[in-house]
């Protein structure tokens, strides 16, 4: 936490910033698709997927702030573990939810690995749960980070395979959303490897908010 309040002022405005827009574009696109949708449809259901993201990321990002801009330098290093905590799970379902709508817009493409998805998932969920994990600590243990990214790397490829073939078979309205799930884990991968030796790998969770934000936007072509 002490990293985080010793930032420069324009460094903090730019991030502050930044997750505000990122959270406000979230949680507009999520309100406008869900209740301007028919019940039971895919645009529901995306921006119900949208809203998961913005109450995840919400629980990491608004205490990221308030840790910014504290003078007093209190220790946030639990309740911003937490927020990880909760953002990995509620990024566990955005993904289950995805792949739900990517089977629904490609037909049968993907649905006989759907129970091996959602045993992924489940077994994500165990993972990021087990105390080993020692999320309030400044710095856990990287083989845990390791072990629960796993089983999210696979799903990752998985919904990355499905939205690329749907769409370079049978076309459709996403047809570079596999390109942003790419982006995503790209930069996801070397903050979970190296952004406890270097705090500056971090800055790539920036681009990685812009790759989930492409597939905010993306769903008002359905």
């Amino acid at each position: 936490m002490a990293r985080l309040n010793a930032k420069r002022k324009p460094m903090k405005l730019v991030e502050t910033a930044f997750d505000i827009l990122y959270l406000g574009t979230v949680l507009i696109s999520s309100v406008l698709l869900y209740f301007g949708s028919a019940p039971e449809s895919d645009r529901r259901l995306y921006g119900l997927m949208e809203f998961v993201l913005f109450a995840g990321d919400a629980f990491h990002l608004l205490p990221r702030i308030r840790a910014l801009w504290d003078d007093k330098a209190k220790d946030y290093t639990a309740v911003l573990g937490i927020g990880k905590l909760v953002a990995s799970l509620t990024m566990t379902v955005f993904y289950i939810l995805l792949w739900n709508i990517g089977v629904s817009v490609y037909g049968e493409t993907g649905t006989r690995i759907t129970p091996i998805i959602y045993s992924l998932c489940l077994v994500r969920f165990l993972l990021c749960l087990i105390p080993q994990n020692q999320w309030t600590l400044e710095n856990p243990p990287l083989k845990w980070a390791i072990l629960r990214n796993i089983p999210f790397f696979i799903i990752g490829l998985a919904v990355t395979a499905l939205f690329a073939a749907g769409s370079l078979i049978k076309g459709g309205v996403f047809p570079f959303l596999w390109i942003a799930v790419i982006v995503s884990f790209a930069c996801y991968l070397p903050v979970v490897l190296f952004a406890g030796r270097n705090a500056k790998v971090g800055m790539l969770m920036l681009p990685k908010s812009c790759a989930y934000a492409a597939i905010v936007l993306m769903g008002f072509s359905l």
